[in-house]
């Protein structure tokens, strides 16, 4: 991507209010807490690059660059599990093993240590409704660790 993005007087105030909320709702009251303010796209929403025509990535360019904001309709519920370092402890993951499911997309982050606490990647599972998006995006993430069945 060019860094060198031409900025004017509309776009400028954009990169001022840019930013994810990440939030949680307690209990049935519907209380909301706010666990993290920052100031990019986040990690919470990468399930847009595989569950809405239009990811946030993209989105975001287009808001501080002053293009017109592009649709991001939903094409299927989604749900996203990160892929932390102590997925390697035990040698590389078995990618194939989650990725039996033709509905889980894998993303890493090229990153080249696995250090305690961090993100590598993650998968993002589309399905016909979230229940099922959810269950299955943890089922391929088990199946990450799963001992490989040795082949006879």
């Amino acid at each position: 991507m060019n860094a060198n993005l031409k900025m004017n007087a509309d776009t400028q105030p954009l990169l001022d209010v840019v930013h994810a909320r990440k939030s949680f709702t307690k209990g049935d009251g519907g209380e909301l807490l706010v666990n993290e303010i920052a100031p990019r796209v986040h990690n919470s929403g990468h399930w847009t690059q595989d569950g809405c025509e239009v990811d946030q990535f993209e989105q975001h360019i287009r808001a501080i660059c002053g293009l017109p904001l592009a649709d991001t309709t939903l094409l299927r519920p989604a749900a996203m599990v990160n892929l932390l370092e102590d997925l390697w402890a035990n040698g590389e993951p078995q990618w194939a093993s989650a990725l039996e499911d033709d509905n889980v997309h894998l993303h890493l982050y090229g990153k080249a240590e696995a250090r305690p606490g961090r993100k590598m990647g993650h998968l993002t599972v589309l399905a016909q409704d979230g229940v099922d998006a959810a269950r299955r995006a943890v089922a391929a993430r088990d199946r990450l660790t799963a001992c490989p069945t040795p082949v006879h």
